[in-house]
């Protein structure tokens, strides 16, 4: 536990660390954009009376007009339209001509240049002459604009990435928790199940029932599977070709004459021919369990589970029908899900822990087939057929 702790405070520190760096770098890029924003302001506002001197013919000397002359050929690359009071263009730069033309194109372009935060600036000549600049944002200062909008879109990925990552390693540490717990559970049983096949071993030799040994041999030969079935959690699950009708009629001969007096376990594997699927013996025969198991459950001690095998053309079906209460349609896939029961005992975990089985192992298919509310439910397991 102790390093699990470690990792978390690391992951949250990072998470942390990266969110200050991303929300520096946005602040930095608006304070560079706000910098920007008034230097092309000063520019356009210096090129404006640079201008209006040069039309006044407003320079005393030589130098000055020297200066004049450099202010005007070095226009900035700001979108500008200068107008008298009345809004007839007296210059402009960067504007199309067909705007500069058309008095509605010409309206909207000053509306729009007023409305995108920067204000006309008002000039007002020794003789009372008064001109407006209307300007816009350079190409530099609209790239930077855009910037600020990817970096916040950069910052939501980012927070959902680390929300993922963070997640998924702590769905990992739990996840190698159980594996470790299974693996240890499948060798404690180690022990106890050897010294019970000697047990059984040695009442074989004695003037008893052999019935009932053989039973009991029955017995703990499936803790030696259930045994394997968890030690093979985690592990790379090797498949083999198998007829599926025999591992499925093995498991049910198990059950026959362990279930209840009132409940009738019947088969029909629909075929006479083999039918071959690739499946690890250990873990499918764990799914038929769990299936069979859940509709037990659902019988609630009196009723019918029918288990059917059929073929098509890529595919073997493997239906386990039973009479009992039914499940509404909006718990067909819910009772797949972890922890989903409706029992008084149990953790939930058989179906959930079937889907895993088959479709992540076996890389088939399971779902409520049908279900009827007081009259059964049928589930379908599907294998791949060779």
């Amino acid at each position: 536990m102790r390093n699990f702790s470690l990792g978390y405070r690391s992951k949250v520190i990072f998470i942390i660390m990266g969110s200050v760096i991303v929300f520096a770098s946005l602040l930095y890029s608006n304070y560079i954009k706000e910098q920007l924003a008034i230097k092309e302001m000063n520019e356009t506002n210096l090129w404006a009376q640079a201008y209006n001197m040069k039309v006044l013919d407003r320079y005393y000397n030589y130098e000055e007009s020297q200066i004049i002359i450099n202010i005007l050929n070095n226009i900035p690359a700001v979108p500008t339209i200068m107008t008298d009071e009345y809004l007839n263009v007296i210059e402009s730069v960067l504007i199309d001509e067909k705007v500069l033309h058309d008095p509605v194109k010409l309206r909207r372009k000053l509306e729009e240049m007023s409305n995108s935060g920067q204000s006309p600036i008002k000039i007002r000549d020794p003789d009372g002459t008064i001109s407006y600049v209307f300007y816009g944002n350079s190409t530099l200062l609209q790239t930077i604009l855009y910037f600020s909008y990817i970096q916040l879109i950069v910052i939501a990925i980012f927070i959902v990435f680390a929300f993922i990552t963070f997640r998924t390693s702590k769905h990992d540490e739990q996840n190698r928790v159980w594996i470790g717990l299974a693996k240890e559970t499948a060798h404690q049983l180690g022990t106890p199940t050897s010294s019970l096949l000697g047990w059984i071993e040695y009442l074989k030799t004695q003037p008893i029932d052999q019935s009932a040994v053989e039973e009991m041999g029955k017995d703990v030969s499936r803790l030696i599977k259930v045994a394997d079935r968890f030690s093979k959690i985690g592990s790379t699950t090797q498949l083999v070709p198998r007829n599926i009708c025999e591992v499925v009629a093995s498991t049910i001969n198990y059950f026959q004459s362990r279930i209840p007096k009132n409940v009738s376990l019947e088969f029909d594997p629909k075929s006479t021919v083999p039918l071959q699927g690739m499946i690890n013996d250990a873990l499918f025969e764990w799914v038929i369990e769990n299936l069979l198991k859940n509709a037990l459950d659902a019988l609630q001690g009196k009723g019918t589970i029918t288990v059917n095998i059929e073929a098509r053309d890529k595919w073997i079906d493997v239906d386990v029908k039973d009479t009992g209460k039914g499940m509404p349609r909006n718990s067909f896939k819910r009772i797949f899900e972890p922890g989903f029961t409706t029992k008084t005992r149990g953790w939930g975990l058989g179906l959930s822990l079937s889907k895993r089985i088959i479709e992540e192992y076996h890389h088939g298919k399971i779902f409520v087939k049908e279900s009827e509310i007081d009259k059964g439910t049928t589930i379908r397991a599907m294998i791949k057929r060779l």
